[in-house]
């Protein structure tokens, strides 16, 4: 296995010379957390011990465990009778071994004897809640996942055994694999391993189905969390009439999500995201699933308002899971439609609880790790906390506004290929004058109700059925005039423009 990250062996090795007798490494992956301590016991030339309930304490480097010592309790009083300098690394501790441990003081008497010039206890595991009591003899500190380096090591080595099993082809071009490594972030290594093999074994090479079994393995995930909603890329940027300067933006960036290798060794970032406010109907939610299928990024919808839990702590337990398993899709795309109804209240009707989410909310987005774009809508700026509006939340807020005729024809174009009703059939350009101030979603409606009306008579669909729904439609924009003016207004010189 490649060698730790330097600054995580860093901040061990701070945590040890600060005479930190027990250490929690925040992980599942115990191959990593190994290979992490035996390397920094050679950087300190102390022993290093490892346990577990099947061995008991072991050397390594000698091939028989020390006598007696897979219970825990006896290993630790082994750890306070040595008093010598050494990291034991502690595996697969259970909660009942913490508590009766902790209830004969072992816990504390091993911690103190390991306030040693170099020598701690490290207790391995993913979530481990350690007595309040130890609060001032513990140190805690997360295990980063694997980086692209380690996961490109890994895959080098996956190559090189199904080698020497015979050959395997790889179609993946430089900007293909850069793509499959970014999107393992967020795995083990064993998860890692498990998925890419069978990719190999079921495609029989590697290939872009690769990044599908990897996309797949992810969604499974998010799907078992329950706080997200995965979406699939069907529709792209062409399904989405005009919005020309966000379809510019988009493309300017594109390179960055596609090819992450070459944008990282130029210093470039991941982009933090948009807020598209705008008037309803206009296109905002499509959009944000068009991005999916344009940058070939999962599509997770984030309902802030479904975390909440009546019981003390738990919705803010829910919105950590939620952004965690963001952040273990990545890079993924987070789409928040609605913004303005998720964080509207923010009062002190329900304790305080949503304020405190939002709170926590506006913290991520300013500081979030991993490659997660955030795609926001909103239709009315008024119940936005202005908060979101601040730079560094997004890299730009847009404003999609009402489409225009040349628009509103591509529209109706659109729709009706979409239904396999020949657009050349239909005189788009006078039915777009027709109707003046409709939303994309109107003229959607127009297509469909034209379609149940001819249904209705049973006849193909006609200009005439398409006229007579446009005549009966009253668009959201006349009848709430001044709100949408209002909006429009507004937006002027404080957004860009999406169309």
């Amino acid at each position: 296995m490649k060698a730790p990250a330097q600054d995580v062996l860093k901040d061990l090795e701070l945590l040890i010379r600060s005479r930190y007798g027990l250490i929690h490494l925040d992980t599942d992956e115990e191959e990593r957390a190994t290979a992490l301590l035996h390397h920094l016991a050679d950087r300190l030339g102390v022993p290093l011990f490892t346990w577990s309930r099947t061995t008991g304490l072991r050397r390594v480097g000698l091939p028989d465990p020390v006598y007696d010592t897979r219970v825990f309790d006896k290993a630790l009083n082994h750890v306070i009778r040595a008093g010598i300098d050494a990291l034991y690394l502690f595996r697969g501790v259970a909660t009942d071994d913490w508590k009766a441990a902790f209830g004969r003081s072992l816990l504390q008497d091993a911690a103190r004897a390991m306030e040693a010039p170099v020598g701690a206890l490290v207790f391995t595991g993913a979530g481990i809640d350690l007595p309040s009591e130890l609060t001032g003899l513990a140190a805690h500190l997360a295990l980063p996942g694997p980086d692209t380096d380690e996961f490109r090591h890994l895959l080098g080595r996956i190559l090189r055994d199904f080698a020497i099993r015979g050959d395997v082809d790889v179609t993946l071009s430089r900007e293909d694999i850069e793509r499959l490594l970014a999107h393992l972030r967020g795995f083990t290594f064993l998860e890692a391993e498990k998925t890419l093999t069978r990719a190999i074994v079921e495609e029989g090479s590697l290939s872009v189905g690769a990044i599908e079994h990897i996309l797949d393995a992810k969604r499974k995930v998010v799907e078992q969390e329950g706080l997200l909603e995965y979406y699939p890329a069907e529709e792209g940027l062409d399904e989405v009439a005009d919005l020309r300067g966000f379809k510019q933006w988009l493309s300017a960036r594109t390179a960055v999500v596609t090819q992450p290798g070459n944008a990282r060794e130029r210093g470039l970032p991941f982009p933090r995201g948009v807020l598209l406010l705008g008037v309803p109907g206009c296109g905002k939610s499509l959009a944000a699933k068009a991005v999916s299928a344009e940058w070939g990024l999962p599509l997770l919808r984030f309902d802030p308002s479904a975390l909440y839990n009546k019981y003390v702590g738990e919705t803010e337990k829910n919105f950590r899971r939620a952004v965690a398993a963001a952040e273990r899709m990545a890079p993924v795309i987070l789409w928040i439609d609605e913004l303005e109804k998720a964080f509207a209240s923010g009062g002190s009707e329900d304790g305080g609880v949503s304020r405190r989410v939002f709170g926590s909310f506006l913290s991520w987005m300013q500081e979030r790790d991993g490659d997660v774009f955030i795609m926001a809508t909103a239709n009315d700026v008024q119940r936005l906390p202005p908060e979101f509006l601040r730079k560094g939340r997004f890299d730009e807020v847009f404003f999609v506004d009402l489409p225009d005729e040349a628009t509103r024809a591509e529209i109706l174009r659109i729709h009706l290929a979409r239904r396999d009703l020949p657009p050349a059939d239909f005189p788009l350009a006078a039915l777009a004058a027709d109707s003046p101030r409709f939303s994309g979603s109107e003229l959607e409606q127009v297509v469909v109700a034209a379609l149940y009306a001819a249904f209705a008579e049973g006849v193909p669909v006609t200009t005439r059925h398409l006229k007579k729904e446009i005549s009966r439609t009253r668009p959201l924009a006349e009848i709430m005039r001044e709100r949408v003016e209002a909006l429009r207004a507004w937006a002027q010189g404080r957004t860009v423009s999406a169309n």
